[in-house]
């Protein structure tokens, strides 16, 4: 039969109602993601967790993940700005330490995986597995800087105290809605004179070696890749967060999936597979690190 005008937008709009509905409907636990067939791995290139070129630490994880549970493997990539509510399927708006929910928006994928800091307001809008790999925050300044190294009092406490301390008045780039965001770094209590940085994490460091600013802060995964891309051009001077770790990220509702993760990452470090990933994209963190990996 044929559709009048009226009829056949009618006929769209529920089409579209639809198509919305089973993407957002795409999501769910883990019986619903075996039954689906597909393991949705979101994630934003950065550092070695994800290359972009179809490999990373947090790739071959997931990738190994989605094999024990004997679904396929489909990558999903991600912005920093919307990952969370690709996952939750909200709009949030961080605010510090607290979240904002906002309106519905469609559900991409079933987790997120690409070097994702454990933050409080992150906490609050998904579930974390176990800590996946250890990082810090730390004040990076390119090698020409007449800014010296702290000498570390072997107090975490003091040693941030004095980094913290050297920023007052300093230009310093930092990056929102990340782990280098400046109110959730309290760069304001510092005294510094915040840029915001118009990029991605992954150029903060290029930034820094091409005179684009004397100072930056930046997680260790990207600060170790940076020192071995460019040896002689930058500097840590010390650290201006206490230790952090990082983990995949699950939906509240999806507790299911959150727990075999966890027992599968239980099972690839005790057989070594675990530290044999780390060591082919991060092969000093060991060194920074030594209690996280000998856990």
């Amino acid at each position: 039969m044929k559709l009048r005008p009226l009829n056949r937008i009618a006929g769209s709009l529920l089409f579209g109602a639809l198509t919305l509905s089973a993407i957002t409907a795409f999501a769910g636990d883990l019986p619903e993601i075996k039954k689906a067939g597909v393991l949705r791995h979101i994630g934003i290139p950065y550092a070695n967790f994800v290359t972009g070129s179809g490999d990373g630490m947090d790739v071959e994880i997931i990738q190994l993940f989605a094999k024990q549970l004997g679904v396929k493997y489909e990558y999903v990539k991600g912005d920093w700005g919307t990952v969370v509510e690709d996952l939750i399927g909200k709009k949030v708006k961080a605010k510090g330490e607290e979240v904002e929910f906002g309106e519905s928006v469609p559900v991409k994928g079933d987790l997120i995986a690409n070097g994702f800091t454990i933050l409080p307001w992150r906490k609050k809008a998904v579930d974390f597995s176990s800590p996946t790999f250890p990082s810090q925050i730390w004040l990076i300044a390119r090698a020409d800087s007449k800014m010296r190294p702290i000498k570390s009092t072997k107090s975490l406490e003091k040693d941030i105290a004095l980094t913290r301390a050297l920023l007052k008045e300093k230009k310093l780039l930092a990056l929102p809605k990340t782990c280098l965001d400046p109110a959730g770094n309290k760069l304001d209590a510092t005294g510094a004179e915040v840029v915001i940085f118009n990029g991605n994490l992954n150029e903060l460091a290029p930034a820094l070696v091409n005179n684009e600013a004397e100072l930056t802060i930046l997680d260790v995964p990207d600060a170790l890749i940076g020192l071995e891309k460019w040896p002689g051009k930058i500097k840590i001077i010390g650290p201006t967060s206490g230790r952090q770790e990082m983990g995949v990220a699950f939906p509240k509702d999806s507790p299911q999936l959150k727990a075999a993760f966890n027992e599968f990452f239980k099972k690839i470090r005790k057989d070594g597979t675990y530290n044999r990933i780390v060591k082919k994209y991060y092969p000093t963190v060991h060194s920074y690190f030594p209690e996280f990996f000998n856990k």
